[in-house]
C-alpha cells in the first residue's frame, strides 16, 4: 500500500508540473514575451541532471512558485541544444535559470537547485526589475 501511495504522489507531482506552460523554441518565446509584455524565464537543463529533475519535481510544483511564474514566458532549453545556447550567456552548470527581458538583458540568474522559498526571491527580484524598467 505504501508503494501505491508513493507512486500516486509521484504521478500527481508530475501532473502538477504540467500546469506550467513551457516553450521549447527560444525565438518563439521571445516573440511571445514581446507581444504579451512579459519577461522570460529560461531554464537550462540536461537530461541526466538530478538537480534539474529535483527543480522540476519540487520547486516548479509549488503553488506559490507557479503563481509567481505566471508573469513570465517560460522556456526550457537542453544544454546540448547548441543553437539555443548560442543565444544565452555562458552556462557553467545546470540547472541554470535566467530571468531576462525580451531583449535578452539579464534581470536575475540562478545557478543550481533552489527550494521553493529561495526561488521565489529570484522570481520577485526579476519581476521588480522588469516592471521598473518598463515604467521608465
Amino acid at each position: 500500500m505504501k508503494k501505491l501511495i508513493f507512486i500516486f504522489s509521484i504521478l500527481c507531482s508530475m501532473a502538477n508540473a504540467a500546469n506550467l506552460k513551457w516553450n521549447d523554441d527560444f525565438n518563439e518565446a521571445i516573440l511571445k514575451a514581446k507581444k504579451e509584455h512579459k519577461a522570460l524565464m529560461v531554464m537550462v537543463e540536461s537530461e541526466h541532471c538530478r538537480w534539474c529533475k529535483a527543480m522540476n519535481e519540487t520547486t516548479f510544483n509549488d503553488n506559490k512558485v507557479k503563481a509567481g511564474l505566471r508573469s513570465f514566458v517560460l522556456i526550457k532549453i537542453m544544454r546540448d541544444d547548441t543553437e539555443s545556447m548560442r543565444l544565452l550567456p555562458d552556462v557553467v552548470g545546470v540547472p541554470t535559470v535566467f530571468f531576462m527581458t525580451p531583449e535578452k538583458e539579464i534581470l536575475e540568474q540562478a545557478i543550481g537547485f533552489f527550494e521553493e522559498e529561495d526561488f521565489l526571491i529570484f522570481i520577485n527580484n526579476a519581476k521588480k526589475k522588469f516592471y521598473t524598467k518598463n515604467k521608465q
